[in-house]
């Protein structure tokens, strides 16, 4: 078997992802590039599958979100409210790409090509086209292979009306300005996943395990929301989280057999950006990471 790893992506909630990796480092030893062949990740799960390709232990990409969220979803309160109705944005991306350049260290500089195991990040350009970024191969377009895997990763996590928008220069010598993967619809990259490993690459079906993890979710309500931040609000969670079901129905009936779903639904509707979830977010992945058996997942 080869195994593919996907991630959705949820902001702070990708605490819970991050969990069950630490569970498969703990359960099958070293870290996890060493049992996957392919990650794909949207959003924060892109953040999560850079690291992953970058060989970066699961237990300190925990203590990036868990220490130094902070240092990303800044300013917090009135503040960041009033920012959010004048200019269209709470955050500065430079943060986000800043507190990644620490962690990476020496590898920050690394491109999609000098992972040393494939990776697909999605992310959405200003004209509505989906990139998936993916290593250069005879079988694909050969444009995103050169992309520095942080550029990338940032790019797919500036979720609208949270983050401002972010720009990579030189892809085929042009500039391009993206947003968050998942307004795409690849908030849940597990399908495209499928189709770059089976189309654009060489992972046969029959011999192919993917693992998609979640980021939690919670029944959708009803009520129609009060106000203009209320309407953005859901209006950006719909557009993230529409995708998120069907994607797993296709994958299922598509490439019946290669899948395999983790996921948990959360107390309350926990907002990507709320900090002071961090400390639930944490006892509800290592409680679902408990439960994991990744020699079963992967086999």
């Amino acid at each position: 078997m080869r195994h593919v790893l996907s991630i959705r992506g949820g902001g702070i909630r990708g605490i819970i992802p991050c969990c069950c990796l630490i569970k498969l480092e703990s359960q099958l030893g070293g870290l996890t590039r060493d049992h996957i062949e392919y990650c794909a990740g949207t959003s924060t799960g892109a953040l999560l599958s850079a690291a992953v390709a970058a060989g970066i232990p699961a237990s300190d990409l925990l203590k990036v979100y868990t220490d130094r969220s902070h240092e990303i979803f800044t300013p917090t309160g009135v503040i960041a409210t009033a920012k959010r109705i004048a200019e269209g944005f709470m955050y500065d991306p430079t943060h986000l790409r800043d507190v990644l350049v620490s962690v990476f260290g020496a590898q920050a500089s690394s491109t999609i090509n000098d992972c040393s195991i494939r990776v697909m990040i999605s992310a959405t350009a200003m004209n509505g086209h989906n990139w998936f970024f993916v290593k250069d191969n005879p079988k694909n377009s050969r444009t995103t292979g050169t992309v520095k895997v942080i550029e990338a990763a940032v790019a797919s996590a500036c979720a609208p009306t949270y983050f401002d928008h972010w720009r990579i220069d030189g892809i085929m010598g042009q500039t391009v300005r993206f947003f968050d993967g998942g307004v795409g619809g690849t908030a849940n990259p597990a399908y495209q996943a499928c189709v770059e490993a089976f189309e654009y690459d060489d992972f046969i079906p029959a011999e192919t395990r993917l693992v998609a993890l979640g980021t939690g979710f919670y029944p959708a309500s009803e009520n129609p929301p009060n106000g203009l931040l209320n309407v953005i609000g859901w209006t950006t969670s719909t557009l993230v989280e529409s995708s998120q079901d069907w994607v797993d129905a296709a994958v299922n009936r598509q490439w019946p057999g290669v899948m395999r779903s983790v996921n948990v639904q959360l107390p309350s509707d926990i907002d990507e950006a709320d900090l002071s979830a961090i400390p639930t977010l944490v006892e509800i992945g290592q409680r679902l990471a408990a439960g994991l058996d990744w020699n079963q997942l992967l086999e």
